[in-house]
Parts: structure tokens; sequence; C-alpha cells
């Protein structure tokens, strides 16, 4: 029976996610090698997998996925350097968000992709072009979700800190982050599977390596195989980082539920 909001057991959620995938790749072999679907529109998943292994094999396709991972962690830590102390102050003093807010909130609706044409003007085609990309898409999201967060601090924990002699900042310091570094840490988390989003079309313009090239050069030539191949290992990386960082939460904040 399904009762809302009724917690799963862990080993029935790991049974659970495993079957989706199961299901997924059974519905996906049926459609292509059953002939429902024309497979130089869509590859089946054993030529998936012998396109992947001659990839990483004699396109030294490993070479690129580090690529990506160094543009995506890379412009990720810097727009979290930025972004965290603002959204921290936007949250903590109301004249702070006062000031930033309006245009935080106007930026943050504004495409990365929109970005690229200035941002080769600026900065060329090379590695930096790429990090900036992401540090755009990923830096107003982090500033306001963390400023939502530390401004919905608990009042009372506020209070009860002035009540035994705390100062303004030590408000700051030893209540308001501690209370909301865990939330914060899963903002990172969360921001951190749309850095892939920016990643990839950074790599679809003005790159010479990287997934997205893979995919945009394998488009070309109807590779399907090979594109699938470089969706499903983005979303590989993507799910191990995301465990990682799950991970990592828990160990730093035990007593929170993320």
């Amino acid at each position: 029976m399904l009762r809302p909001l009724h917690p799963v057991a862990p080993g029935t959620r790991t049974v659970l996610g495993i079957a989706f995938f199961v299901l997924f790749v059974a519905f996906w072999a049926w459609i292509t090698l059953g002939g429902h679907v024309n497979r130089i529109f869509l590859a089946d998943p054993l030529s998936m997998l012998r396109d992947g292994w001659r990839l990483l094999v004699e396109d030294r396709f490993w070479l690129d996925i580090l690529i990506t991972i160094w543009r995506v962690f890379g412009g990720f830590v810097l727009a979290s350097i930025v972004a965290v102390p603002i959204g921290i102050a936007m949250g903590a003093w109301k004249p702070v968000e006062a000031f930033l807010e309006p245009f935080v909130s106007f930026a943050r609706y504004l495409p990365a992709s929109a970005f690229i044409p200035l941002l080769i003007l600026w900065a060329g085609i090379g590695e930096l072009e790429k990090l900036l990309v992401i540090f755009v898409g990923s830096v107003f999201q982090i500033i306001l979700i963390v400023a939502v967060k530390v401004g919905s601090t608990r009042r009372d924990l506020v209070d009860a800190a002035y009540t035994l002699g705390a100062t303004d900042n030590g408000i700051v310091k030893r209540v308001i982050m501690p209370a909301n570094a865990p939330e914060i840490a899963e903002t990172l988390r969360l921001v951190l599977g749309w850095a892939w989003t920016y990643v990839i079309v950074a790599e679809l313009i003005g790159s010479s390596s990287g997934i997205g090239y893979m995919i945009i050069n394998s488009q070309s030539r109807l590779a399907t195989g090979q594109i699938i191949f470089g969706i499903i290992v983005i979303g590989l990386i993507g799910l191990l980082s995301d465990f990682a960082f799950k991970a990592l939460n828990r160990w730093l904040y035990p007593w929170s539920v993320a």
C-alpha cells in the first residue's frame, strides 16, 4: 500500500531504483533490437557499448572525460567561493539583501548560453571561457538560494544567543552559519548538477575537446551510439558526484537529514 510521506526502507529504495534502470534498458533494447525504431536514429544498447569501448580505447575518450570534469568542478568551485559569502551576507543583513537581491533575481534568469558569444570575445575559446560559462550559470543560483536559507534561520536561536550576550558578528559566526551549513551544502550539491548542463553547452561551441565536443562531432556522422554513450557517461559521473556529495554532507553534518 502506498501511504503519503511514508518512508521507504533503504533496501527497498535500492531495489526500486535499480528496477527502474532495468526496465528502462529492457524497453530500449526491445524498441531497437526488435526493429521498432531505425537504429540510425537510436542505437541499441549493444551497439552503444561497442561504440563506447571504441571511443575509450581508440579515440582516448577518457581524456575528454577528465577535461570535462575539470571544467565542471573548476567553474563550480569558483562560483561557490564567490556566491556563498554573498548569499550569507544577503540573508543575514537585510540592507545587503535590499541592495543586491533585485540584481541577483534579474541575473539568475539569464541563460548562461546567452553569454557565450561575449565570453568568447572577452576570454577567447580556451579553458577560461568554459569556466566562466559554468561560473555565470551557477553563481547567481547559489547566491539566491543561500540567501533564502540563511534568511529563514530560526528566530528563537538568534534571540537566545543575544540573551546569552552574543554580539552581532557572533550571531552570524556562531548561530546563523552553523545552523544553515547543512542546507548550504545541500544547495551546492543541487547546483553542481546544473553545472553539468552548462559545461556541455560551453563545449558545443568553440571547443576542441570534452564530452560535449565528442557529442556534436558524433551528431554530424549520425553516430547515435557514441552520442548515447557520452550522455550516459555524463549521467554516471553526475550520479557518482551526487552520492559523494551526500556522503560528505552526512559526515560533516550528521545531525542533518540531508
